[in-house]
C-alpha cells in the first residue's frame, strides 16, 4: 500500500517575505486602517482607469478631426493660391506688352475682357499712368443707383495723390519695388470686401504706370473652395483685424451661431497681405460626461466607496477619542511649560503637588525638590518665615485677598525678588475642592519702574511748586480743576475761577454745559491738532489782584485721556510799571522835542508874523487916513478891509499850525492820508525854510493807501528832517543851485516789510561823516554846538514804533559827496480802502524868498 504524497508549497520570494515583515510591524490600529483603505483605493484605480480610457478614445477621435480639418484648410490654401499666381503670371505677359507694343485703348479693353470672362472673381481691369490717372478700365455689370451723392462719391479702388487709401499704398509700392503688390482688403464702392494686385508698368527701367486688378474676395471662395471641403467644414477669410470678411456659411438672423470647437488659420498666400484663411469645424462625438456606461460605472464605484467609508468612520470615532486625549493632554503640558508665570498646587494641607517650569526657573529649584514638601519651604527667606507661615494659613482658609498678595522669594543661590501670588480652589470633577492653585508673577522689574515714576512725579510736582509762575490745568469738558501749583494757590485759591480769569472769559467763570445739553460738543474735535498746536501768549490785567499777567495757555491731553487747557502766567506787573513810565517819558520827551525846534525858529515865526501884522497897520492906517478925508468910496473901503481880514486869517492860521504842532496830548493813532500830513509838515517847516532862503520840492504820489499813525509824531519827524537839512545847506553856505530839498512820499513793496510807504528827505548839502553816520541814532549825540542830541534819536523811536524803518545815507558823485538823503517807512493800514484824493498844489515854502524854487 503506497500513501498519496501532498504537493510541497512554493517557498516565498523575497518580496513577499519584507511586504510580511513590513506588516507585521505595523500596529493593530494601523493595519484596520490599511485594511480598510487598499479596497478603496482599489475602487478609485478601477475609476481612474475607466476614465482614461474613455478619455484617451475621444482625444484619439479629436485628432482624427483636426487633422482633417487641417487637411481641407490646405487644399483650400492651395487652389486660391495656385489661381493667383496663374492670374499674377498672365497680368505681368500683358503688362509687358502694353510697354513693348503700341496697344491703343480698345485692344486693351478686348485683352481685359477675355481675362476677366475667363475669371468670375475679378471685379474690374483698370489701366493706370504714372501720374495716376485712368487710361482704360473694364469692370463687371454692377447697379448704382442714380442719386447726386454718386457723382461726387470717391472711388476708393483708384489711387490718388495726397489721399490716403489702400490703392494708393498698393500703387506707391508698386512704383517703389516694381514688383507686383498686393494691397490690404478694403471695401469698394459697391461696399464689397475686396484687394488689388498691381503690376507696374516699366518702360526702359521707367514707370510708366500699374495694371489694377481688383478681386472679390467673396468670389475666390465660392468659386476656387472645393465643394467637399466647404461640405464638411465652415472656411471663412479673415482680415488683418480679425474680422470675418467672407465665410461659406451664413449665420441665421438673430440668433447667435455656436462657436466651432475646432480651428485652423492659415495665410492667404502669396499676397502677404493680412487676409487668413480660417477653416472650423464642430466634434461629432459626445463629451465623457454625457456617456452613459461611464456614468453607470461611476455609480456602481460610489456605492462600494460609501460602504468602505462607513466602515472606515466608524473605526475612526474610537481613534479620535483616543488622539483627543492625548492632544489634549499634550496641550494642557505645552501650556504650562510656555508660560512666564509660576504655577504651584497644594492639597488641603498644604503639600506641593504640582509645579510648572516656569516655578522651577523662577526659584532655581527642582522639580524633585518641590513636589512632596510641607512647609516651610525652600524658597521662603529665613527671615519671613513667621509671615510666609501666617499668610499660607490664611491660603489655606480661603481669605487672600482678589488681588493677590505680594511677597519676597528666594532663589536657590540665595537673591530675593519681589512677586506677587494669586490663590483660586482646585475642583475635581465631581465639585470637590482636593486643593489650591496658586499663580506667582516676578515683579521686581515691574516695582522699580513704579518707583522710578513716583520719584519722578514727585520731583516734577516739587519744580512746579517752586515756579514763581501760577500753572492751573482744567478739564475743558467738565470745568474741573485738574491741577494747580503753589503759586495759582497763593493768588486764586483752590478755585477755578481764577483759570477763567487768566483765559480771558467774560465772565470769569469757567466753561460749565448747559442742563439739556446730552451730547459732549468736544467729543468730535481732532485732539492731536488742538494738542499740538503753540502757545499764544497774552497780557490779562486782573482787576481783584491790581497784577498783570503774561498768560500762556495750550491744550493738552490728560493722564486719563480727557482735553484739559494749562496755563502758565507769569507775573508781570513790574515790567509793565517800568513800560508806562518809559512811555510817559518819550511822551514829555516828544513834547519838549517839539518846544525846543519852535524855540529854534522862534526868530522865523516873528518874522513870519511880522508880515501880516504889518501889512493889516498899514492897511488901518491907510483907511483911517482916507476916511478923515473922506475921499474912500465904500468899494475901497470894503476891498481893503476883506485884504486886511485875510492878513489877520493868515496870522491866525500861524498861531493855530505852531499850537497844534506843540500842544501836549496823548498818542492817538488813526487813519491818516500822507499827503495831509506831508502839508502840514511843509507849511509849518517853510517858515525856516523862507528865513534860510532854502527851496523845498515835493512828490506825493496819487492814490496811496492809508496810514494807521499819529499825524502829529510823523509831522514831528518831518520837520525834524527838514530843519536838520536846511540847516546843513545854510551852515555850509551853499550857493543857490544848491540850496534847495526834495520830498518824496512814494509806495513800495520789500519782502521784509511787505506795502509799505516811503518818506524821504534828500538835500544837496555837504553830507555827514562815516563816523556821524555810525552814531547818528545814539541819545545825546549831536554835530552842532548848542544841540541836545535827542531829535534823531526820537524820530527813530517815533518810527519804530509804528514798525517802521528810518536810514541816512550819503549821495556820491564818483568820490565826492553831493548830498545827504533820510528816509523811512511805515506800514499801510489794510483795514481801509484807499481813497482817491485831490491833487492840491503843495506849498513852497521857499516860493516867496528864492525865485527859483519850484514844486515838483
Amino acid at each position: 500500500m503506497t500513501l498519496a504524497r501532498e504537493p510541497l508549497k512554493p517557498a516565498p520570494s523575497r518580496l513577499q517575505r519584507l511586504i510580511g515583515r513590513w506588516w507585521r510591524q505595523q500596529s493593530p490600529a494601523r493595519q484596520d486602517r490599511f485594511a480598510t483603505i487598499g479596497p478603496l483605493v482599489s475602487v478609485l484605480l478601477f475609476l481612474a482607469a475607466i476614465t482614461a480610457a474613455f478619455w484617451y478614445l475621444r482625444t484619439e477621435e479629436i485628432d482624427r478631426a483636426t487633422d482633417a480639418l487641417r487637411r481641407d484648410t490646405e487644399v483650400a490654401q492651395q487652389q486660391i493660391r495656385l489661381h493667383l499666381i496663374e492670374n499674377q503670371e498672365q497680368l505681368v505677359r500683358i503688362a509687358r506688352e502694353l510697354v513693348t507694343r503700341d496697344i491703343d485703348t480698345a485692344e486693351f479693353l478686348g485683352q481685359a475682357g477675355a481675362f476677366q470672362r475667363e475669371r468670375p472673381e475679378v471685379r474690374h481691369f483698370t489701366w493706370v499712368n504714372a501720374q495716376r490717372r485712368v487710361r482704360a478700365s473694364q469692370a463687371v455689370l454692377t447697379f448704382h443707383p442714380d442719386d447726386d451723392t454718386n457723382s461726387t462719391r470717391i472711388d476708393p479702388s483708384l489711387p490718388a495723390e495726397g489721399r490716403r487709401g489702400e490703392a494708393e499704398y498698393a500703387f506707391l509700392a508698386a512704383r517703389d519695388t516694381r514688383q507686383p503688390v498686393y494691397s490690404r482688403p478694403f471695401t469698394d464702392a459697391s461696399g464689397v470686401a475686396v484687394f488689388q494686385v498691381q503690376v507696374p508698368l516699366l518702360d526702359r527701367n521707367s514707370f510708366a504706370g500699374t495694371l489694377i486688378v481688383e478681386y472679390s474676395v467673396e468670389a475666390l471662395v465660392r468659386f476656387f473652395v472645393p465643394t467637399e471641403v466647404t461640405r464638411r467644414h465652415l472656411i471663412s477669410v479673415l482680415g488683418p483685424d480679425q474680422q470675418v470678411l467672407v465665410s461659406t456659411v451664413a449665420a441665421m438672423p438673430g440668433q447667435p451661431s455656436a462657436a466651432p470647437s475646432l480651428q485652423y488659420d492659415l495665410p492667404l498666400a502669396p499676397m502677404s497681405n493680412g487676409l487668413t484663411l480660417r477653416g472650423q469645424g464642430y466634434r461629432t462625438s459626445i463629451g465623457l460626461i454625457g456617456n452613459t456606461l461611464f456614468w453607470m460605472v461611476v455609480a456602481l464605484s460610489v456605492l462600494t466607496v460609501w460602504m468602505l467609508l462607513g466602515t472606515w468612520r466608524h473605526m475612526r470615532r474610537r481613534a479620535q477619542i483616543q488622539n483627543a486625549l492625548v492632544q489634549e493632554t499634550n496641550f494642557r503640558r505645552a501650556m504650562e511649560n510656555s508660560m512666564l508665570t509660576g504655577m504651584r498646587a497644594m492639597d488641603k494641607d498644604g503639600r506641593v503637588t504640582y509645579v510648572n517650569p516656569a516655578f522651577c526657573a523662577m526659584t532655581g529649584f527642582a522639580e524633585t525638590d518641590l513636589i512632596g514638601r510641607h512647609p516651610p519651604f525652600p524658597y521662603w527667606p529665613p527671615d519671613r518665615i513667621e509671615e510666609n507661615s501666617r499668610l499660607l494659613q490664611q491660603e489655606l482658609q480661603g481669605r487672600s485677598p482678589v488681588g493677590g498678595i505680594e511677597v519676597k522669594v528666594m532663589r536657590k543661590d540665595g537673591s530675593i525678588f519681589d512677586a506677587r501670588m494669586y490663590v483660586s480652589p482646585l475642583i475635581d470633577p465631581k465639585g470637590q475642592q482636593t486643593g489650591w492653585m496658586t499663580s506667582m508673577t516676578n515683579i521686581t522689574e515691574a516695582k522699580r519702574i513704579r518707583d522710578q515714576l513716583s520719584a519722578s512725579h514727585e520731583r516734577f510736582t516739587t519744580v512746579l511748586e517752586g515756579l514763581d509762575a501760577a500753572v492751573s490745568v482744567l478739564s475743558v469738558q467738565q470745568s474741573e480743576q485738574l491741577f494747580s501749583n503753589r503759586s495759582y494757590r497763593l493768588w486764586f485759591g483752590a478755585d477755578a475761577r481764577g483759570h477763567g480769569l487768566l483765559a480771558n472769559s467774560s465772565s470769569g467763570a469757567p466753561y460749565r454745559p448747559e442742563p439739556d445739553e446730552e451730547v459732549d460738543s468736544f467729543s468730535g474735535m481732532p485732539t492731536q491738532p488742538l494738542t499740538e498746536s503753540g502757545a499764544q501768549p497774552r497780557e490779562v490785567y486782573i482787576e481783584s489782584l491790581q497784577m498783570w499777567f503774561d498768560v500762556r495757555a495750550r491744550y493738552l491731553q490728560w493722564t486719563d485721556g480727557r482735553l484739559a487747557q494749562m496755563l502758565i502766567a507769569t507775573d508781570i506787573t513790574a515790567r509793565r510799571r517800568v513800560e508806562e513810565q518809559a512811555q510817559q517819558q518819550a511822551e514829555k520827551a516828544q513834547v519838549t522835542s517839539r518846544l525846543i525846534t519852535m524855540g529854534e525858529m522862534a526868530s522865523s515865526v516873528a518874522h513870519e508874523l511880522n508880515q501880516p501884522l504889518t501889512a493889516i497897520n498899514n492897511y488901518c492906517n491907510g483907511m483911517i487916513s482916507r476916511v478923515r478925508n473922506e475921499t474912500i468910496a465904500t468899494d475901497d473901503l470894503i476891498a481893503a478891509l476883506q485884504k486886511t481880514g485875510r492878513q489877520a486869517e493868515r496870522a491866525g492860521q500861524i498861531i493855530h499850525r505852531i499850537r497844534a504842532f506843540v500842544k501836549r496830548s496823548e498818542p492817538q493813532r488813526q487813519p491818516a492820508h500822507a499827503r495831509d500830513i506831508v502839508e502840514d509838515a511843509v507849511e509849518l517847516a517853510g517858515i525856516e525854510l523862507r528865513r534860510r532862503k532854502v527851496a523845498i520840492h515835493t512828490y506825493v504820489a496819487q492814490h496811496l493807501p492809508n496810514l494807521h499813525v499819529d499825524p502829529i509824531l510823523i509831522e514831528q519827524v518831518l520837520m525834524n528832517l527838514l530843519k536838520n537839512a536846511a540847516e546843513a545847506i545854510d551852515n555850509a553856505h551853499l550857493p543857490v543851485t544848491r540850496r534847495h530839498i526834495e520830498l518824496r512820499v512814494i509806495p513800495r513793496h520789500t519782502p521784509e516789510e511787505g506795502g509799505v510807504i516811503e518818506f524821504s528827505v534828500t538835500d544837496m548839502g555837504p553830507g555827514m561823516k562815516e563816523e556821524v553816520l555810525a552814531r547818528l541814532y545814539e541819545a545825546f549825540f549831536s554835530t552842532k554846538a548848542d544841540g541836545l542830541g535827542i531829535g534823531l534819536s526820537l524820530c527813530r523811536s517815533i518810527i519804530e514804533s509804528h514798525r517802521g524803518r528810518i536810514r541816512a545815507q550819503n549821495l556820491y558823485n564818483g568820490d565826492l559827496v553831493t548830498g545827504c538823503r533820510f528816509a523811512f517807512t511805515l506800514p499801510v493800514d489794510l483795514t481801509q480802502r484807499a481813497e482817491p484824493q485831490p491833487v492840491p498844489d503843495v506849498p513852497d515854502a521857499a516860493a516867496a524868498s528864492n525865485p527859483n524854487a519850484s514844486a515838483s
